[in-house]
């Protein structure tokens, strides 16, 4: 499925237009006690409204802002986790709207790689099984997948570390393995949110380095709040409330090879329109 409609080298690989996301808010009430009074409607919140986001093969983009702006939203609609209210997604020439629920879970499976704050490791499996995992729902025949899996530990620096379980490992170890396991399906996209959030500064320009040279043939998206993190993005699109505020291109790398401080659209005169 995912090979019939491929986007071309001139096509943006995740292509968002307009999204929006309404949550309904659970809220305990008097009515939920006592039956004879009236239910107030339950509030709802504008997660997003109408954000527009493109990023090209080979492209790192950050997405930034305060807590409750958006950020996870984002990153769940262009995942496929979520569908928007509004607006449209097409990822790698595909439509998801336009597909069964069933094949959204395929898509998400082979095409997306995700890499989360708290690394979502099995405790009991090595390094090697975790990294696997996908490729069992995939069907790959077990040697197949000892074989992907070894290679793309050592392709994080983690040859020597294929039998160790999480808890032997440390947290910036425990993040290569879940990029590896973000790697395994050979995907589009890969989304990571608050990748560095929990890491050292050491470990956190590791994991950095490594989520840059992925994105040589494909798309990243990451969604954090470290200053570091997104001055290593080619672009950093910010959220406030729901809105998209700016989409402020990387300028040159300062003196020390530190990179300067990120323009936004206003200093640069343009508009922010993806």
């Amino acid at each position: 499925m995912h090979g019939e409609a491929s986007a071309s080298s001139g096509d943006p690989l995740v292509d968002a237009t307009a999204v929006s996301r309404t949550y309904t808010r659970d809220r305990r009430s008097l009515a939920s006690i006592l039956p004879w009074r009236e239910a107030p409607p339950r509030p709802t919140v504008r997660a997003l409204q109408s954000v527009s986001l493109s990023i090209s093969r080979g492209e790192v983009v950050g997405v930034a802002g305060p807590s409750g702006s958006g950020k996870s939203t984002l990153l769940e609609i262009v995942a496929g986790l979520r569908l928007p209210d509004a607006g449209s997604v097409v990822v790698d020439g595909i439509s998801l709207a336009d597909l069964s629920p069933r094949e959204r879970a395929r898509h998400r499976l082979r095409r997306v790689g995700f890499v989360f704050q708290d690394f979502r490791l099995l405790e009991s499996y090595s390094a090697q099984t975790n990294v696997a995992i996908p490729l069992v729902e995939l069907g790959v025949a077990r040697r197949d997948r000892r074989e992907r899996a070894r290679s793309l530990l050592s392709d994080v620096g983690l040859g020597d570390r294929t039998d160790h379980r999480p808890g032997a490992l440390s947290g910036g170890e425990r993040q290569r393995v879940a990029i590896a396991r973000a790697l395994v399906t050979e995907p589009a996209i890969v989304v990571a949110d608050e990748p560095t959030g929990e890491l050292d500064v050491e470990s956190g320009r590791r994991v950095r380095a490594i989520l840059r040279e992925v994105a040589a043939d494909r798309a990243v998206v990451i969604a954090s709040h470290d200053r570091e993190t997104l001055a290593d993005c080619d672009r950093v699109v910010r959220l406030r409330d729901g809105r998209r505020v700016d989409d402020a291109e990387q300028p040159p790398a300062g003196p020390e090879g530190e990179p300067a401080p990120a323009r936004t659209s206003a200093e640069t005169g343009d508009s922010g329109g993806a």
